[in-house]
């Protein structure tokens, strides 16, 4: 299957809780037949309330993100921020192998950004051949802002009205029927 990508870097943005993950789960399930690599990242809950996120492989790993009994120099709010572990955990991804045909990732945040190899490896994927679809902060500086201004991306805003509308065109975007 050869993709018509018109800009082979789709980032979706927008408030925090509005469904971005959702949405870039969806896409990697319908992208299934293109073999996709990345993660995307979940909530870590204990008796109701918020406690950190976990990273999820879309071949089912997971990797701790970040917690808010993790002690690091690396916070944001009240969770600390596992670099280590974010390294790691992205070291067990084939993000380029040859039957890759698309790159999911959620998301490029502050938290992902302490990381100096997510920051060099999102540079790569997008400077590659291969077509990413991946969320990003609505706010932030360094990274979260340059890849914004790149001219190979189209940014599709999520909203309450377009959300569920917003998978199809992500997907008329990248050429998939």
């Amino acid at each position: 299957m050869v993709l018509t990508k018109q800009n082979k870097n789709i980032l979706i943005t927008g408030q925090p809780g509005i469904g971005k993950t959702t949405l870039i789960k969806k896409v990697a399930e319908t992208l299934n037949i293109l073999s996709p690599a990345g993660f995307y990242t979940a909530e870590i809950r204990e008796n109701s309330i918020r406690k950190g996120f976990e990273l999820i492989s879309l071949s089912g790993a997971k990797g701790l993100l970040s917690h808010i009994d993790i002690k690091s120099p690396y916070r944001v709010s009240k969770y600390g921020v596992d670099v280590n572990g974010l390294d790691i955990f992205l070291s067990s991804i084939s993000f380029f192998d040859p039957a890759t045909k698309i790159i999911i990732i959620d998301e490029i945040g502050k938290m992902e950004c302490f990381s100096e190899k997510f920051t060099t490896l999102m540079k790569r994927i997008l400077d590659s051949e291969k077509i990413s679809v991946s969320t990003v902060a609505l706010k932030g500086c360094d990274l979260i802002s340059e890849v914004k201004k790149r001219e190979d991306v189209t940014i599709f805003e999520i909203s309450k009205i377009n959300r569920d509308y917003l998978l199809s065109d992500i997907l008329k975007e990248i050429g998939f029927p």
